[in-house]
């Protein structure tokens, strides 16, 4: 007798972008949050590691990454993980956006979702906004098309006025 079972196919896991950084013990946070997104996250892939300046504030130099990971999490769950890590890390929240912080994770992308309502709001505006954010991420996703601008991320990074953010590539790796 033919078994009536029919195997579903799975559903498509979302790629998820999200922007690493940190100013305090920053190869050591950065590891740190790296460790536990591989722990809540299966981790596809992590750009290089990029230094630069404070902005908006006098402080200590960033380092900056992008990383992709794949999660079924929603995106309100995955900023749930987020601010736990950041919690591990001993960051302090500051109602001031521009203060060194020992670890900054942001949900960046969420596959091609756009959400303009707290809690969540994606695409962030500092993908477009900032150069430790959009080169990496064209550097691991240069075709990755944005969902607002409909533009590739390589496209974005050639139009990218890059003196207004100079970045130094980094000698940690992730």
């Amino acid at each position: 007798m033919a078994s009536s079972f029919v195997a579903k196919k799975p559903e498509p896991v979302p790629a998820v972008y999200l922007g690493i950084g940190s100013n305090r013990n920053p190869e050591e946070n950065l590891r740190l949050g790296m460790r536990e997104l591989a722990r809540r996250f299966e981790l596809r892939e992590a750009s290089a590691v990029y230094r630069n300046a404070a902005i908006g504030f006098q402080g200590d130099d960033f380092l900056n990454a992008v990383v992709c990971v794949d999660t079924p999490k929603t995106p309100v769950d995955i900023c749930t993980d987020l601010e736990e890590i950041h919690t591990l890390a001993g960051r302090q929240r500051d109602t001031d956006p521009f203060v060194s912080r020992t670890l900054d994770i942001d949900l960046l992308l969420y596959d091609q979702l756009v959400i303009n309502e707290p809690p969540v709001k994606i695409p962030r505006k500092d993908v477009l906004t900032y150069s430790f954010v959009l080169r990496p991420l064209a550097e691991i996703a240069p075709d990755l098309v944005h969902p607002v601008t409909g533009q590739t991320m390589a496209s974005h990074w050639a139009s990218f006025d890059k003196e207004s953010h100079p970045l130094a590539p980094d000698r940690l790796i992730l």
